[in-house]
């Protein structure tokens, strides 16, 4: 498995649990979370958190498949579809995802359209 694969599937466990700790531990202590693309970013472990709960999914309310359009070393950027139950919603995903060499993430940044 490649260490975006490796990313992603914590990044959906994150999700899914909403644990402080699982977010935490998919982002360096430095790291730089963009909800988009120039919006401030949440900076370093404790925003990237209380952001991530401040705007938390329910567990169990969504899905998500993705697919990497690139993967090299340090960069990865995939694209994905969000379906959410409730309300009934859909999204297209671009996720621009700069990993540190041991596998964590250093800085994010997210795209996010409502299909209509």
């Amino acid at each position: 498995m490649t260490a975006l694969a490796d990313w992603m599937a914590a990044y959906c466990r994150a999700w899914a649990s909403n644990d402080p700790d699982d977010v935490r531990a998919l982002f360096t202590d430095d790291a730089d979370y963009f909800t988009a693309p120039f919006r401030e970013p949440w900076r370093g472990g404790t925003e990237i958190v209380d952001g991530w709960l401040d705007r938390k999914d329910e567990p169990g309310n969504w899905t998500f498949e993705w697919q990497p359009l690139l993967d090299t070393a340090g960069l990865a950027i995939v694209t994905g579809t969000t379906i959410y139950r409730e309300p009934p919603e859909a999204y297209s995903n671009l996720w621009v995802i700069r990993l540190a060499d041991d596998g964590r993430c250093r800085e994010f940044t997210e795209w996010w359209m409502v299909h209509t």
